[in-house]
């Protein structure tokens, strides 16, 4: 990921949080055939390995399960996002050489998968990935609540896969290399949006990022 120093994110517990707060990965490997992908929901384990270990699982009709194996995988988890209107800035009064540009938050994860089909273990993955996301229901759902033989049966269609992160990117554009006028224009600007997730990045913002 091209990362421009002010942009570079390289704190652990900050990229774990990112990744733990994505619903949705993006799974990236290649063999002979060629590129593959998949949109998968992971979990985290910060504690296993330097950088942590990621767990998931595909189908088993997924041909890219196979591919996991052969090279190194790339999981990206994208982050909130905002397009930044040029009108924004500060320096668009003074002498209007802006243009747009995109503030956003994603972090990079490379490694090398193991994958598996050990019942015991996709059942504890498929569980924990389960109650991670039915946690904030009033009464959530749970693996048991299904039929056993039907729980069996799911588990023999899917693969799991882990993967022990070797490198880890982050990346937090958020006007850093502007000046802080521009980046106080860009934060009244996004808050001012009616859309929740340009309030966020205006949030963000207002915290204090680090310019150059």
């Amino acid at each position: 990921m091209y990362t421009p120093r002010y942009f570079n994110d390289e704190d652990l517990v900050s990229l774990h949080r990112q990744i733990e707060g994505a619903r949705l990965a993006t799974l990236i490997s290649v063999d002979e055939s060629g590129l593959q992908a998949s949109h998968v929901p992971l979990l985290l384990d910060p504690n296993r390995g330097p950088h942590g270990t990621l767990f998931g699982h595909l189908a088993k009709a997924n041909p890219q399960w196979k591919a996991l194996a052969s090279g190194e995988a790339l999981v990206i988890f994208q982050g909130l996002d905002a397009y930044i209107s040029p009108s924004f800035y500060a320096a668009k009064a003074e002498h209007g050489k802006v243009v747009p540009t995109w503030n956003y938050l994603a972090v990079h994860a490379y490694g090398q998968a193991e994958v598996f089909t050990d019942p015991a273990r996709l059942l504890q993955l498929v569980s924990d990935l389960t109650d991670k996301h039915e946690a904030t229901r009033a009464e959530p759902w749970a693996v048991s609540d299904a039929p056993a033989d039907y729980v069996e049966k799911m588990l023999n269609a899917i693969v799991g896969f882990a993967i022990p992160i070797e490198r880890l990117e982050g990346k937090r554009k958020l006007n850093q290399n502007r000046s802080a006028e521009d980046i106080a224009g860009v934060s009244k600007g996004l808050a001012a949006s009616d859309d929740p997730t340009d309030q966020k990045i205006a949030r963000l913002m207002s915290q204090g990022v680090n310019r150059v």
